[in-house]
């Protein structure tokens, strides 16, 4: 035997092996390194691995909301208020902390609760409701983003020290350093990754999200579980509020406008199905790598429009969209 036959036998044997709910989630992250490698080509400098390392610093707040949003896409739903949840944290936060002067501890533990309320409110109101998360989750984005607005119309800054200095905490990691939005955003990273991975909670998301009524005949808790997962993304969508004020030490109800479909398009560049059961949180992170990666070019590129960052995107959205609808085509075959 040759060895292209050997080689080509051995590929085979590969791709039996290879589940092919795994193929998005190595596609985008064939596409990243492709990205990477290109930039490193293209650009002096680009290979320095703080810029690597920056992608977790500028996108912290992302890849947050975007794991919660993860929890919620595996179920086949979708929740369209992160991005306001976010304003409406960022809102609360400099409020409380630059006009009354709370603790900034209360005031996280209380932007984390209102995060968390509206998340389970919302998840109560489509489980026994039955209504679609589209339409429910929209008006808790015109909710949030109504609230916003009553605490301030203007922009306001967080003069806090102890706030302060947590966002110019940098840990240092020899010539290199991750701040604390970085570092919030992986140890929840982590979190998702065990809580999906190796919980019955976890088990219960994706069953649901394979099906709901086969879920329900299993005798699995589906209204505890859908209710939680929306909560999830209330909770991270405060975080990532939160995370967003030690990045911009500020806060505005016009902010994160159109985050919640960053974060979507995150989870399914990531390889998440759209119609739940299949779908890895370290996909989601990918995702947001490969977001972050194309406004790293275009910020070396130097000349280029910054609405090519959408362009790109939208691309890539319509790419994977096609990629999933081949893979649950497969899968029927």
């Amino acid at each position: 035997m040759s060895t292209v036959e050997v080689a080509a036998s051995r590929f085979a044997s590969l791709r039996e092996r290879l589940p092919a709910k795994q193929l998005p989630v190595l596609v985008t992250l064939a596409l990243f390194g492709l990205m990477y490698g290109v930039g490193i080509l293209r650009y002096e400098g680009f290979y320095d691995t703080q810029i690597f390392l920056n992608l977790f610093i500028d996108n912290g707040f992302l890849l947050v909301v975007a794991i919660g949003m993860t929890f919620v896409i595996l179920t086949g739903g979708i929740d369209l208020s992160v991005g306001s949840v976010v304003a409406l944290s960022t809102m609360v936060s400099s409020s409380l902390l630059t006009e009354k002067g709370w603790s900034p501890y209360l005031v996280m533990v209380l932007v984390l609760a209102i995060g968390s309320v509206l998340g389970f409110l919302m998840g109560c109101m489509i489980h026994y409701f039955d209504i679609q998360p589209f339409i429910v989750t929209l008006a808790g984005m015109f909710l949030a983003r109504g609230l916003c607005f009553i605490i301030s119309t203007d922009s306001i800054s967080i003069t806090d020290k102890t706030w302060v200095a947590i966002a110019d905490y940098k840990l240092p990691l020899g010539n290199y350093h991750l701040s604390w939005s970085a570092i919030v955003s992986l140890v929840v990273l982590a979190v998702a990754v065990w809580v999906l991975s190796y919980t019955k909670f976890g088990r219960n998301v994706y069953a649901i999200g394979g099906s709901e009524q086969s879920a329900l005949l299993m005798g699995l808790p589906v209204a505890r579980t859908k209710i939680a997962v929306y909560t999830i993304s209330g909770f991270c969508s405060a975080l990532g509020g939160i995370v967003m004020t030690f990045y911009t030490l500020s806060g505005h109800g016009r902010g994160a406008i159109g985050l919640e479909l960053d974060a979507i398009a995150a989870v399914v560049i990531g390889g998440t199905l759209l119609t739940g059961g299949a779908g890895y949180v370290l996909g989601t992170v990918v995702g947001v790598c490969v977001l972050g990666i194309i406004q790293t070019i275009i910020n070396f590129e130097g000349d280029l429009s910054s609405s090519w960052t959408r362009i790109v995107i939208g691309i890539l959205l319509f790419v994977f969209i096609m990629l999933q609808r081949v893979v649950r085509l497969g899968q029927r075959t």
